[in-house]
Order: structure tokens, then C-alpha cells, then sequence
């Protein structure tokens, strides 16, 4: 069974809060203070890795942020069972930042704060995350 689609309006309120949140408090998304922040931090790492998809439609990567969500994405061959050949691993805090553009991919690389492995699995070409000349 498919995820539900989270809208447009409710995933950029979600981002724009833990943005906003991450900002006030001069550190990375959801610092695990409460529930409400978990939830909008959940929402806005499964809102940005929809669009990923969306973005960047295919099944040769898949993009895992334990504990919210994972997405396939990137066209390419496609792979059919036990563990695909490329995968992208980070935390919810880089995630949003890599996907909101506040963090440049070969930094977040160069910092260890994400776990690539594979030919393909590189997604510097596809983030930040937009649609038409809108950016978050």
C-alpha cells in the first residue's frame, strides 16, 4: 500500500516550522524536545522526501531517514529484492537541511552526517528539493 500524499500546504507548514525551530535554537531539526516537534518534524522529512520522488521518479536509489520515512527515487535500473545497490542514510536534522538547501551535499558528505553508498548514489543534481521555479 502506497503512503498517503502529504499537501502541499500542510508539508510546507511542517517544514517551515522545524526550519524555523531548528533556527531559534541553533541546532539541527528535532532535538527529540516533545511530541508536537517529533510529529512536524516527521511530517516535514516524509513531505520532502515525497517531493524527492516526485522530482526525481525511478526505483535505483533508495533514500532512508530512520525513523520517519524512505523513498525510492532516480531513474535507472531497478533493483527487485534484499538490499538496493544504492543508498543515501541520514538523519531527519541533515535531511531537511540537505533538502531545504541550508546544506550543500558534498558538505554533508565531507562531514560524515551522510551515508552513501553506490554507483548512483549521489543526489547533489537533485537537491535542494523544488518543483518549477519554486524552491522551499
Amino acid at each position: 500500500m502506497a503512503a498517503k500524499r502529504i499537501a502541499e500546504d500542510v508539508g510546507r507548514q511542517a517544514v517551515a516550522s522545524v526550519v524555523e525551530a531548528a533556527a531559534d535554537a541553533g541546532i539541527g531539526a528535532h532535538s527529540g524536545a516533545d511530541s508536537t516537534a517529533r510529529d512536524q518534524t516527521a511530517t516535514a522529512v516524509r513531505y520532502l522526501l515525497q517531493l524527492l520522488a516526485e522530482a526525481a521518479p525511478g526505483n535505483t536509489v533508495e533514500v532512508r531517514v530512520p525513523p520517519f520515512g524512505a523513498v525510492q527515487a532516480i531513474e535507472g535500473p531497478r533493483h527487485t529484492r534484499g538490499t538496493p545497490p544504492n543508498v543515501v542514510e541520514t538523519d531527519a536534522a541533515t535531511w531537511v537541511a540537505l533538502a531545504t538547501g541550508s546544506l550543500a551535499w558534498r558538505d554533508a558528505l565531507a562531514a560524515g552526517r551522510v551515508a552513501a553508498s553506490g554507483q548512483r548514489a549521489d543526489l547533489s543534481a537533485n537537491l535542494p528539493v523544488s518543483w518549477g521555479t519554486m524552491e522551499l
